[in-house]
Parts: structure tokens; sequence; C-alpha cells
């Protein structure tokens, strides 16, 4: 019963791990990474569609991204998209192909950029101790319920929190791995 706590727990953590280097792989750094499309919705016939499963995106080097649309009737509509997705990124087409040059960050977009990281950082520690909490509130019911002992509740709570505290150091190390990037010239 304590190890289906703590399989929950690993595997609550490691969502909210993979949900954090999601989130940094959008924050643009200022080198040309198509992930950071990956929010963009384009309206095809109606229908939100993700930018990549309507043209074939492309890192041409590292200042530069092409989107060769599937149909060419969809320039508008992507260009269109990446204008409103609040990127600050300004497309450009030829009539057959999207370029996307990707601007150097000002100091002040960096130091934005770092700031939303330090965001995400910190809304995935809460998840984190929350999941910590519910850990810790099966592992008294259990003790309460007869099920465990009190040495075995108090030596589960002190490992969830040790897994805690690893996963929350992992979380940290992440964020600044990406402010680092972000702050690289």
């Amino acid at each position: 019963m304590l190890d289906e706590v703590f399989d929950d727990l690993g595997q609550n953590f490691e969502q909210v791990l993979k949900a954090l280097r999601k989130d940094l792989t959008k924050v643009r750094t200022g080198r040309a990474n198509p992930a950071i499309f990956d929010g963009v919705r384009v309206d095809y016939y109606g229908t939100p569609t993700p930018l990549n499963q309507v043209g074939a995106v492309k890192v041409v080097d590292a200042t530069l991204i092409t989107i060769q649309p599937w149909e060419k009737n969809m320039i508008q509509a992507i260009e269109k998209a990446i204008m409103i997705s609040n990127l600050g990124l300004n497309p450009t087409n030829d009539g057959t192909l999207i370029r996307v040059p990707i601007p150097p960050l000002t100091g002040e977009r960096r130091k934005a950029l770092v700031k939303q990281v330090k965001s995400a950082g910190e809304d995935r520690k809460v998840k984190a101790r929350q999941h910590r909490r519910d850990a810790n509130e099966m592992i008294k019911a259990f003790q309460k319920d007869g099920e465990i002992s009190e040495d075995d509740m108090h030596r589960a709570l002190k490992s969830v929190q040790e897994d805690t505290d690893a996963n929350i150091k992992t979380i940290d190390s992440l964020v600044s791995e990406k402010e680092k990037e972000i702050m690289e010239v």
C-alpha cells in the first residue's frame, strides 16, 4: 500500500517535470527552434490546427525558420497565426514559403523571458508540493486506519519529503539552465 503511494508520487513528479520541460522549450532564446511554434494554432477551414500539421517547419540557420505550407492557400492563415501568437516574430512570405527571422533578444526582453521561466518553475514547485501533501495525507490515513505503524508512517513521510526535495532541486536546475540560455548573448 505504501508502494502504491510512492509509485503515484513518482509518476506525478515525472509529469510535473515533463510539463516544465515542455513549457521551457516554448520559450524563445534568440536561436531558431521550431518548438516555439508548438502553441501556435492556425485556422484550417474553421478548425484551430497546430502549425506543424499545416506545413513543414524547418530551421534554416540559427536566426531563420521557414514554413512550407502543405496547401498554398494557407499562407495568409499561417502568417496571421504567427503574428497574433504574441511571440514577437514578423513572418514574411514570397507566395510559396514563409520566412520567420528570429531577431536577437533585447536586454529588456531577456529579463521578461527569465521572469516567465521563473514563474513556470514556481508553478511546477507548487504542483510538486500539492502532490507531496496528497501523499502525506494518504500515509497518515493508513496509519490512522491501523494499516501501518507510527514508525512506518514517520519513515514514509520522511521519504516523501526527500523525494519532493529532489524533485524541486531538479526543477530549480532546469530553470537555471534555461535562464543561462536566455541571458547568453
